[in-house]
């Protein structure tokens, strides 16, 4: 057996107005060499300018991640030829990038793993090629977008880990709304790098690389292929190649180059971009727009509300339910009810009516109003759902369909002892099957009858109780 051990090195498009350096509009399109501006094109004269808001993301993500931060904002470039960067080198970071020695915590199978980060660097993104068999086409248009890279150090251990730390990764980016992180766009693409050893031994095995896997599962089948194809060869007392692979459509793994040595880039600082400092002001208010994230959130719904982890799950996966959830629960007297609708009725309309939840026309605070109606026993359950679902086929607020149709729980005992009379005297058959033969499965008859009579809004336990104390009034009267 070889104890594995893998480090990722992943790349995230950040989303901005415009991209790194210039003002190229940073969008999707599958329309070729349109987003493109004279730097981007390297033309003679140009010079670079930096993204403010790319460096407030950058540096909002390495938070997020726990990162140490600079002092200030310092770009570096790779003197290294990029074909597919029209001025042949890439501005980047390593002097001081934008983010050292983080962490982010992931659950795997209910354990908690902490993976080590080695910094996050904030950079330009290479152009995209296209190869046919004797020519190449090149799309300028994804050159220069703002691009983050989180290199994490060597301590990951299995592939089911690998994938883990990539969704939380992902998760990350989508809480802290730095980047859509569309695998399918490129937005979000991973280098692995796995070696193995024996488990006593000092030193890594190894590094074989693997470039530019875009899906998780590709992920997942680039590294278990590499643990199976290097476990045989060392079981066989052959060399693992350092080498740069690539993963095919077939699950498996082809060379594509070896790499005898690391490559020298030549850095030095960016000779066309200035320096800028850092404040701890600036700094701290980056810091105030971390949202909770996702694990924060599954752990504090276990903890402090006692959710299960299923529901927690739930609640927790996606920032705009959890964030809908929080405020339903901020501004209601009953945790468990609150999940209730927002887990049952909430959930299932969005899934019914293929919506997101900024598209669900009713507001948390009306939920949650809902919530304190049915804990104060004022409506039902029952009757506050059929509300709700009245409220959203007709695009109203579910308060204010209470307040128009004069929908809250009759709680008065008068008032319904009154109703229940009526309704008896109306339905004399059903008295004296109780009177006189003792049949208590009148009770449930009456309970639909005064139901019926008051469109639901009769407190049904409060009416069984009364309706059974009027009947055995009635049947003691008889006997006299």
């Amino acid at each position: 057996m070889y104890k594995v051990v893998i480090g990722l090195e992943v790349h995230c498009e950040l989303e901005t107005k415009s991209k790194n350096f210039s003002s190229a509009p940073n969008t999707f399109t599958r329309t070729p060499n349109i987003n493109v501006a004279t730097v981007d094109l390297g033309l003679p004269g140009i010079l670079p300018v930096v993204n403010k808001e790319a460096c407030r993301k950058a540096l909002k993500t390495a938070m997020a991640l726990h990162c140490e931060n600079p002092d200030e904002v310092v770009f570096d470039r790779k003197n290294y030829f990029y074909p597919d960067l029209p001025k042949g080198y890439q501005i980047t970071q390593v002097t001081k990038p934008m983010g050292r020695n983080g962490y982010l915590d992931v659950l795997v199978n209910g354990e908690k793993k902490r993976i080590l980060i080695h910094q996050l660097h904030l950079e330009e993104d290479t152009a995209s090629l296209e190869h046919n068999s004797n020519f190449s086409l090149i799309d300028y248009n994804r050159s220069g977008i703002p691009l983050i890279e989180i290199v994490t150090e060597p301590c990951i251990e299995s592939a089911e880990v690998a994938v883990r730390f990539l969704e939380e990764l992902r998760d990350v980016f989508l809480f802290c709304e730095v980047s859509e992180a569309k695998s399918n766009y490129g937005q979000m693409r991973c280098d692995v790098n796995i070696s193995l050893m024996k488990e006593n031994d000092k030193q890594l095995g190894t590094k074989v690389e693997m470039k530019n896997i875009n899906a998780f599962n590709s992920v997942k089948a680039a590294i278990e292929y590499e643990i199976k194809r290097q476990s045989e060869l060392l079981d066989k007392g052959e060399k693992i190649i350092q080498e740069t692979r690539r993963i095919d459509e077939d699950g498996k793994t082809y060379s594509m180059r070896e790499k005898v040595d690391a490559v020298d880039y030549k850095y030095f600082i960016e000779p066309n971009l200035p320096k800028v400092p850092l404040s701890k002001k600036y700094l701290d208010e980056i810091r105030k727009e971390i949202p909770m994230l996702k694990l924060e959130r599954f752990e504090l719904y276990q903890e402090k509300y006692g959710l299960s982890e299923y529901d927690a799950g739930v609640l927790s996966a996606d920032k705009k339910i959890s964030d809908y959830f929080n405020e339903v629960v901020e501004n209601s007297n009953d945790t468990n009810l609150a999940l209730n609708f927002v887990s049952t009725s909430v959930l299932s309309t969005l899934n019914k009516l293929d919506i997101t939840i900024d598209e669900f026309l009713v507001k948390p605070k009306s939920i949650a109003e809902l919530v304190n109606r049915v804990h104060d026993k004022k409506i039902s359950l029952d009757h506050g759902k059929k509300i709700l679902y009245q409220a959203i086929k007709e695009e109203k607020d579910p308060i204010d369909l209470i307040k128009e149709q004069h929908l809250e729980q009759i709680n008065d005992e008068d008032k319904l002892l009154e109703i229940i009379k009526n309704v008896m005297d109306n339905n004399k058959e059903q008295v004296r099957q109780y009177v006189e033969d003792g049949n208590t499965f009148v009770y449930n008859f009456f309970v639909g009858q005064v139901m019926k009579t008051t469109n639901r809004q009769a407190n049904p336990n409060i009416s069984l109780e009364l309706i059974k104390q009027e009947l055995e009034r009635r049947k003691q009267n008889d006997k006299k």
